[in-house]
C-alpha cells in the first residue's frame, strides 16, 4: 500500500501536517500483518516556486516533478488544507491546478482542513469535496476537520479513526505478490518525504465480498393470440387492429 500525503500547511511546526500525519497513521495502522505500507508526504510550502514557474512556463522542476509522479502512483491520497478566506489556499489549489486531469480518476482521496474557527468547516463540503469530485477521484464519506479547540478533545480521534477505516477499505492493501507495485514511488526530495515504510499493525482490514454481476432482465413471452380472432387481422402490440372496413361499416346509420 502506498500512501501519500498532501499536505499544504505553510508554518513550521504545522497543524495541518499534523493532521495528515495523524490520519496516516490511523490509515497504515489498519494494514495487515505482512503487507508493507508506505506513507510519502509532499509538503506544498517546499514546492511553491517551482508551482508558480509551472503554471507560467507549463513544465515542472525535477522536485515538482517527482511530487507530481508521486501523487499520481498512489493508491490512496490524503490531502490536507489550511482554511484561507473560506477556502482551501491558492497554494493547494494551484499544486492540483498543475497535476494532469487524469491523474486522480478513480483514486480515494480523504480530504482534510484545519482552521481557527468551527465556523469553516463547511469549506469541506462547498470547496474540497466539489474539486475532487471533478477531478474525478473516489471521496471518502468522512471528511476531516480540526479548530484549534480540536486539538486534545473529544471528537477529533474518533473522525480521524472512521475517515481512516473508509480509505482503508478503498485502498489496495499491497500488489499481487504481496510486496506491494514493484520499485513504488520511493526516494525523497524537496517537498517529498518517505515517512514510513515498515509493516504495520494487525490484520483489522475489512473483508470485501465481490458484487455478483446481475443477472440478465428475462424478455417476457409473447401474448398468445385468441382463437377466435380473425383470419385478416392485423396484430400490433398485442391486439387486434379491426380493419378500416369494417370501422366504416360500423359508423353507417342502420
Amino acid at each position: 500500500m502506498r500512501l501519500v500525503v498532501v499536505s499544504a500547511g505553510l508554518s513550521v511546526p504545522s497543524s495541518t501536517r499534523l493532521l495528515g500525519d495523524r490520519l496516516a497513521a490511523a490509515v497504515v495502522g489498519r494494514a495487515p500483518t505482512g503487507a508493507p505500507a508506505e506513507v510519502e508526504v509532499v509538503e506544498l510550502r517546499d514546492l511553491a516556486v517551482e508551482i508558480a514557474h509551472h503554471l507560467t512556463t507549463g513544465f515542472p522542476g525535477p522536485a515538482l516533478g517527482a511530487a507530481l509522479s508521486a501523487v499520481a502512483d498512489a493508491d490512496g491520497l490524503i490531502v490536507v488544507t489550511p482554511v484561507f478566506s473560506a477556502s482551501y489556499s491558492g497554494l493547494f489549489k494551484s499544486f492540483f491546478d498543475v497535476l494532469d486531469r487524469d491523474a486522480l480518476a478513480g483514486k480515494p482521496v480523504l480530504v482534510a482542513a484545519t482552521g481557527g474557527s468551527a465556523r469553516h468547516s463547511l469549506v469541506l463540503e462547498h470547496a474540497m469535496r466539489p474539486l475532487f469530485a471533478y477531478l474525478r477521484a473516489v471521496v471518502v464519506p468522512t471528511a476531516v476537520y480540526a479548530a484549534s479547540e480540536d486539538w486534545g478533545a473529544e471528537g477529533l480521534a474518533e473522525r480521524i479513526d472512521r475517515a481512516a477505516g473508509e480509505l482503508f477499505a478503498l485502498v489496495p492493501a499491497g500488489g499481487p505478490d504481496g510486496s506491494g507495485d514493484e520499485g513504488g514511488s520511493g526516494g525523497s526530495g524537496a517537498g517529498r518525504r518517505v515517512v514510513a515504510g515498515a509493516e504495520y499493525g494487525t490484520d483489522t482490514a475489512p473483508y470485501i465480498a465481490p458484487v455478483p454481476a446481475p443477472a440478465p432482465a428475462a424478455v417476457p413471452a409473447p401474448a398468445p393470440v385468441p382463437a377466435t380472432r380473425r383470419a385478416d387481422a392485423v396484430r400490433v402490440g398485442g391486439f387486434d387492429v379491426v380493419p378500416f372496413a369494417d370501422q366504416l361499416a360500423a359508423l353507417r346509420p342502420r
